[in-house]
């Protein structure tokens, strides 16, 4: 019986895979079939349509004043003009029966490859007793008075938390406050802030040997998101004290600064230093791009990623943990938090050429992707401006990034929301394997990763 039902199953997955490898090729050849010439014609000029939106977009951010308002008309033109010469042609239902063919190529090929590959990541739990002493530092402000809005302090201190507000018109360090908790008796760092501030307490539990408590109470939660933790109710993650569990995690480093998320050099380190980026982060950033992009302004980048060298590009983005790259809907999450690698992305565009492959080509050559263990960022000044997660630093170069495996005790509730399981990648290759496939072949053995 589970024989059968399990030779059903590949069966579908081949089947999949097959629709899958149609859907594509109908959806290449649809505006072949049924405009002829015309339908070719009109195919190219779609793909220089895109071509022209990229270029236009790259000028947009490169260029000021006239330029700048003639290259946003031109983005917004050439669409709409692609899309006019197909109606005038009665081939826009072309257009939308081959997006159709393409999403049913992707869902199909998706699930043709689900159970093939590996499983998902799955990080170890580990049962612990609840803290004694724990100690929570809360930011009033952080995510426009999420602290305030629902209770934090009262409810933390109701659980035998202590509890300090930070104060928002006067600096604190809370490196040094979380050092002090620990030296009077604190056996749990906990913070309500950004990533941020979450990094620097971070690192003083990690020191310690501490548990620490991650609340969602910041702007974007990108670190409490890759936890699996309710981003909606940041009440919900002092559930942990209770009733938690803790994640063995990896914790990054930019010299001797910690940092939860990622490290920005180059474009985005310059832009977070603008003095006006917190209230306004687009008008910080189109005054500050067309001096950055031209290399007008900034520091000459280079660096090194093990034995790989990145020379002169415009932005390096080293993360803890890489980021998925491959799927859209997962963009800006990462698979797992304790892969020992430093995740490494860094992009190079000079032209508007070169700023179109980037957008079309599936590998274009200004865009670098790969994982590391220790990346050495240098430059052709003294100093380096540096955005750490998502907070500004200057650094003296050359910024030696390192990763400590595992470093970080994460306690976080029993019951939470958990991280949405990642689609597989579309691997066309294996694809076609898959639909050539007879019986069993079809679905390799499964391993684990930890």
């Amino acid at each position: 019986m589970a024989s059968a039902m399990s030779e059903r199953y590949h069966r579908r997955q081949r089947w999949a895979a097959r629709g899958a490898l149609a859907a594509v090729a109908l959806a290449a050849v649809l505006p072949l079939v049924s405009g002829g010439l015309k339908g070719l014609l009109l195919l190219a000029a779609g793909i220089v349509g895109l071509a022209l939106t990229a270029a236009a977009l790259w000028w947009v951010l490169s260029r000021r004043g006239p330029a700048r308002v003639a290259a946003a008309t031109l983005a917004v033109v050439s669409p709409v003009g692609v899309i006019t010469l197909f109606a005038a042609a009665n081939l826009l239902w072309v257009v939308f029966a081959s997006l159709l063919l393409w999403c049913l190529a992707v869902w199909s090929g998706r699930y043709a490859l689900r159970s093939t590959g590996l499983r998902p990541v799955r990080v170890k739990e580990y049962r612990t007793p609840p803290p004694q002493r724990p100690f929570l530092l809360l930011n009033p402000r952080s995510g426009g008075g999420k602290v305030e809005k629902f209770s934090l302090k009262e409810k933390a201190e109701a659980l035998g938390a202590r509890v300090v507000l930070l104060d928002p018109d006067r600096h604190q360090d809370v490196t040094d406050l979380a050092r002090a908790a620990v030296a009077d008796g604190a056996d749990l760092l906990g913070v309500a802030g950004g990533d941020g501030t979450q990094a620097q307490v971070a690192a003083v539990a990690a020191e310690h040997g501490l548990p620490f408590l991650v609340i969602s109470a910041g702007t974007r939660n990108h670190f409490a998101m890759d936890l699996g933790l309710d981003r909606d109710d940041p009440s919900t993650c002092l559930d942990a004290l209770t009733d938690g569990v803790e994640l063995r995690v990896d914790l990054g480093f930019a010299g001797d600064h910690p940092f939860v998320n990622n490290a920005s050099f180059g474009v985005y380190g310059a832009v977070v230093q603008s003095p006006g980026y917190r209230d306004d982060k687009v008008g910080a950033a189109l005054e500050r791009l067309p001096e950055l992009l031209t290399r007008q302004a900034g520091p000459r980048l280079t660096a090194r990623a093990d034995a790989t060298l990145i020379a002169d590009p415009q932005a390096v983005l080293v993360s803890n943990n890489p980021y998925r790259m491959d799927d859209p809907f997962g963009f800006g999450r990462r698979e797992r938090l304790n892969s020992g690698k430093l995740g490494v992305l860094a992009v190079r565009v000079d032209s508007a050429v070169e700023a179109a492959e980037l957008l079309l080509s599936p590998r274009p050559e200004g865009l670098t992707v790969l994982t590391a263990q220790h990346v050495v960022v240098q430059g052709d000044e003294s100093q380096l401006e540096v955005g750490l997660d998502g907070e500004a630093l200057t650094l003296p170069a050359p910024v030696h990034c390192r990763i400590a495996r595992r470093a970080l005790r994460v306690r976080v509730p029993r019951d939470r929301p958990g991280v949405p399981e990642a689609p597989p990648r579309l691997d066309w290759r294996r694809l076609r394997k898959l639909a050539a496939a007879v019986g069993r072949t079809a679905a390799p053995s499964r391993s684990w990763r930890t």
